[in-house]
């Protein structure tokens, strides 16, 4: 059961108690492994519709009542749909929530579909603001999807983010700068453009030489070019502790001109001794925006901000097995070893 005398983001045990009351519904039952120790997987639906520009429905409507305003087509992704790059799509999630008082939520892309470039933000009826779910929230969770670099493939079931639910207000602990890593030769991957199709559900199915070109940094230095996708490392590890999870947060543009980390989530348990993940490194997923940026090494671009957990997670980052486990510079999952 949910400890309400304790605010704090929810752990997996808190998760699957809302599941089992009800309280986050869905149409079809849900995986075995959706629940994260401290998040949940959301799954697109069987509707996606092309729109011709980004909304949000304000506090007067719902995302359904909105969208024949902006909709171009829609399409059906039970037997798969490409959804093309530089264009905007709305889909629907499997999932609804139906939140006790006291309960809210807030969605984020997961990393391996920030790692694409894939820019995914979670929309819910009545909402004014991207990715934040109210307090008691009760109704339908919608995604906007905006591939940047690659055309994807999706299909029915397919996971693009999580929903990472609070108990109360809980207080920031801690925010911490991080740093990127530009100190050897092999500094990070560019997303080439006009590549091939990525499956999104297909695993080491895909040559990364066909979509991304590796980068040496010179002098601890590498030059961003605008509107170019860069995956880059952090300069140190990261850490988080069991009873905690973190968000990786966007630059402050007075920093630079450039955007990091769509996918901010971090596991409690995450580069820890607890859980045989020390050493592991940030992923960065960077943008650079209208002018060339000189990026140097251990150059802060981004923050970690630290919460507490309700209570502490039956299970850690890692267990069963992770794609991203004692990471370095890597790309996402959807690609095989570079050889």
């Amino acid at each position: 059961m949910i400890n309400t005398a304790t605010d704090g983001i929810l752990p997996c045990q808190s998760i699957e108690d809302l599941i089992a009351r009800e309280a986050i519904g869905s149409l079809t039952p849900f995986d075995a492994n959706q629940v994260q120790p401290a998040s949940l997987d959301l799954r697109l639906g069987e509707r996606v519709w092309r729109v011709r520009a980004s909304f949000l429905p304000g506090l007067k409507r719902r995302v359904l009542d909105r969208l024949p305003d902006v909709s171009m087509h829609q399409l059906d992704m039970r037997n798969g749909a490409v959804l093309e790059r530089g264009c905007v799509y709305i889909a629907e999630v499997q999932e609804r929530l139906f939140l006790p008082p006291g309960v809210s939520a807030r969605g984020n892309p997961k990393s391996s579909t920030g790692r694409v470039d894939v820019f995914v933000r979670l929309l819910t009826d009545y909402g004014p603001a991207f990715d934040n779910v109210a307090e008691g929230y009760q109704g339908p969770l919608y995604v906007e999807i905006a591939p940047q670099t690659f055309s994807v493939l999706v299909r029915t079931g397919t996971r693009l983010n999580q929903l990472r639910l609070k108990q109360g207000s809980p207080p920031a602990l801690e925010t911490r700068s991080v740093g990127v890593d530009l100190s050897t030769g092999m500094a990070g991957y560019r997303g080439r453009r006009h590549a091939g199709v990525i499956d999104l559900d297909r695993v080491d199915g895909h040559d990364p030489r066909d979509f991304w070109e590796p980068l040496e940094a010179r002098r601890g230095e590498l030059l961003l070019d605008p509107n170019e996708f860069y995956i880059l490392a952090s300069k140190g590890d990261i850490e988080i502790p069991v009873l905690q999870a973190a968000e990786m947060t966007p630059i402050d543009p007075s920093v630079g001109e450039f955007r990091v980390h769509y996918a901010g989530f971090f596991d409690p348990g995450f580069g820890t001794l607890e859980t045989d993940s020390v050493g592991s490194k940030g992923v960065l997923e960077v943008r650079s925006h209208e002018t060339p940026f000189l990026l140097e090494d251990g150059q802060i671009v981004a923050r970690l901000v630290y919460e507490p957990l309700s209570a502490r997670p039956t299970r850690f980052y890692g267990e069963g097995g992770s794609h991203y486990l004692r990471q370095g510079l890597k790309l996402s999952k959807h690609f095989r070893a570079w050889g």
